[in-house]
């Protein structure tokens, strides 16, 4: 049996992967006024959020231990049992929380969550250079942050209407049964990589392998056979460091958002949890777009003849000037309305650029190191939303975001210098 488009099968499923991803993430923000009133009855406001903050930092550490350890794994176990792997545990951990019982039990099986919560991104990546051309990544790593938009969009009403009907320790049940469901079909269509699949079309086998000329050194049409150092020489190009850094500095801003927009709309504007369920999806409409539209960007300017360094810095350059202002204008929004369209906006400019920079790896380097270096970065850009997290407890003490938001605003600035003036140019590194 041949199946044509196989490789929009694949990254379909990975999408999906994080759609769930994101619904069992975001499930613990939107059910926590509830958990923090059964939970911890006696103390204010201030005292919840320091809770929230507390295990919100505890979870991401572990995603940043869990992206450099997952990296390496689907580098080792390849991207079909890696990601199996990662959703299965996920699922476990999250059915886990509705036996959580206080502050220790919740840090442990969020933890563990985000652990194996982690392995989508390098997943993601290494899928993206196995499967798609080099004209191609951009727009499927479009397509795959998309699926982390869309469960940001879907994960507050559904939760939500979830809350009409179950407690938060049901709820939790009913999320992590999602992940045992998408292992079903993952485990039937994907069956090997695009050389080895059986239900792949000599067609589209030759039209992915040949696109992959960017690591295609011999001119053999495979894509793994660039340049491919061990840790030790990956950690010494400075290119591999704008990779980290980029990421580091760009990615706190998302969890500023998907870790903050709860509380920051029941604080500043008082909204309850059915109003922040119909009301903190918005942000993450732009950012669905912006991830489609960063990709499709991309792929026009790269058919239209641009090199891949041009394609790569102006798609980047071009996120980061829409999200910049977007953070002052957060100073005084005014009304949750004009928040969550100001956000919406934001994230958009976000994922235009971020699914460029997530691409950077398979454009300097083999298929063999993509995993790793990406979770080099994936660790890096969690220890920075991990102090990011903690430092927005302190410093929005109050109901005050404007500190935490002009942090935002350097942080784009400090990503698009570090692809600007450690990465010279986007294109296949050589041993030196």
């Amino acid at each position: 049996m041949k199946v044509n488009g196989l490789r929009w099968w694949v990254v379909g499923l990975v999408a999906l992967a994080a759609v769930i991803n994101y619904i069992d993430r975001q499930a613990f923000g939107a059910l926590w006024p509830d958990i923090a009133n059964d939970l911890f009855p006696e103390m204010d406001k201030d005292g919840h959020k320091a809770i929230y903050g507390t295990i919100s930092t505890v979870f991401i550490l572990s995603y940043a231990g869990g992206q450099a350890l997952f990296g390496k794994i689907f580098d080792w176990i390849g991207t079909r049992i890696g990601f199996a792997l990662s959703i299965g545990v996920w699922s476990i951990a999250t059915f886990l929380h509705a036996f959580a019982q206080g502050m220790l039990t919740f840090s442990i099986f969020r933890s563990i969550l985000g652990i194996a919560e982690a392995g989508n991104w390098p997943g993601a990546a290494k899928a993206n250079a196995e499967w798609f051309p080099t004209k191609e990544r951009a727009l499927a790593q479009g397509i795959f942050n998309s699926g982390a938009a869309i469960g940001g969009i879907v994960a507050y009403p559904v939760i939500g209407l979830l809350s009409a009907y179950f407690d938060w320790k049901a709820i939790f049940i009913v999320v992590a049964a999602l992940g045992f469901l998408w292992l079903l079909p993952w485990l039937f269509i994907v069956k090997g990589d695009p050389k080895s699949h059986p239900w792949l079309s000599d067609e589209e086998k030759q039209y992915i392998l040949s696109g992959q000329k960017n690591q295609d050194i011999d001119n053999d049409g495979t894509y793994d056979d660039g340049y491919s150092p061990n840790t030790g020489e990956l950690l010494k190009r400075k290119e591999s460091w704008g990779v980290i850094i980029a990421s580091s500095a760009i990615d706190p801003i998302w969890w500023l958002f998907i870790v903050w927009i709860p509380i920051y709309l029941s604080e500043v504007f008082g909204l309850n949890i059915k109003e922040i369920a119909f009301s903190a999806w918005v942000p993450y409409v732009g950012a669905m777009i912006g991830a489609i539209s960063g990709g499709l960007i991309a792929k026009n300017r790269l058919n239209a003849g641009w090199s891949v360094d041009k394609t790569r810095k102006m798609t980047i350059t071009l996120g980061c000037l829409i999200m910049i202002p977007c953070f002052f204008l957060l100073r005084a929004p005014g009304t949750a309305i004009n928040a969550v369209i100001i956000m919406a906006v934001l994230l958009f400019g976000f994922q235009v650029a971020i699914g460029n920079i997530q691409t950077l790896p398979s454009d300097l380097y083999s298929g063999k190191i993509v995993g790793t270096l990406s979770g080099f970065a994936g660790m890096g850009a969690k220890l920075g939303a991990a102090g990011l997290t903690i430092l927005v407890t302190f410093v929005t003490t109050g109901g005050n975001y404007t500190p935490a938001f002009l942090i935002g605003g350097a942080l784009a600035i400090i990503a698009l210098s570090a692809v600007w003036f450690l990465i010279p140019k986007v294109h296949p590194l050589k041993e030196k």
